[in-house]
């Protein structure tokens, strides 16, 4: 564990991927559970631990599968409160989680002693697979962000790229949660690689950045990929230190937990 600040309110624990465990005035919130060792296509690569408990919400970025998976929310109980983008409660209600809310990017919501707000992301693409009904609208399940707020400021981008108005997410951010990568060879559009996150602080200004979304899933296929390494996220520290120098980025394995 990386030592904390001086009378630090927050800690986090990466689990992998894009599940972060963030633990903020008394509230815990996790995001885009993916709590087991295999989901369509992808294997897990990195040690997977127990669910965490006592979770107050789950914050879900976007329908992608491996970020929106009902197996692993199941993992954490069918009364689990769930926020999801607009659109994308309906599949779930139908497999019975009972406590699901939609939220539109600009939309607000208390839990505990922090207000969630919904973001922007850039992150084209189909949502939730095969169980997306055929006549959802096109403006139903946008990819999102969430900014947390509390005695510290925390952003966690869920997948994006770059996107106007990125500089203006959050000020006084303490904390970015950024996608560095993914699970193949490369990253397309919709996604950031290291020097594009690094980008992305640069236009963010956190005090504090830990890069999520490489190391953790690999294609059934293949046993080596790019992203199952520690390079993804050691080549975004170095590219933050010429464009966002002021940053302090903390490269966590998955399961490490830091404070803020």
């Amino acid at each position: 564990m990386i030592p904390p600040p001086p009378e630090a309110p927050g800690t986090l624990t990466w689990l992998g991927h894009s599940t972060v465990l963030i633990e903020l005035d008394g509230v815990r919130l996790l995001t885009d559970p993916l709590l087991r060792g295999r989901v369509a296509h992808l294997r897990r690569t990195a040690p997977l631990g127990a669910p965490p408990a006592d979770v107050d919400a789950v914050l879900v970025s976007h329908g992608h599968h491996d970020h929106l998976d009902p197996a692993s929310l199941a993992r954490l109980g069918r009364d689990q409160r769930i926020v999801v983008p607009r659109g994308a409660a309906g599949p779930l209600r139908r497999r019975g989680f009972r406590a699901v809310e939609q939220v539109r990017a600009g939309e607000e919501l208390r839990i505990g002693a922090v207000v969630v707000r919904a973001t922007v992301a850039d992150h084209a693409g189909l949502r939730f697979g095969a169980l997306a009904p055929p006549w959802r609208r096109a403006e139903d399940d946008p990819a999102l962000g969430f900014v947390i707020a509390g005695r510290r400021v925390v952003y966690f981008a869920g997948d994006t790229d770059l996107f106007p108005g990125m500089a203006d997410v959050a000020p006084d951010l303490d904390l970015a949660l950024l996608p560095v990568w993914g699970w193949g060879s490369g990253v397309g559009a919709g996604h950031l690689d290291p020097p594009r996150a690094a980008h992305a602080l640069r236009l963010l200004r956190p005090r504090v950045a830990v890069p999520i979304h490489w190391g953790t899933l690999g294609p059934l296929w293949r046993r080596t990929a790019p992203g199952l390494g520690a390079e993804p996220a050691l080549a975004f520290q170095r590219h933050a230190r010429d464009l966002a120098p002021s940053v302090e980025v903390r490269v966590l394995p998955p399961g490490g937990t830091t404070a803020f």
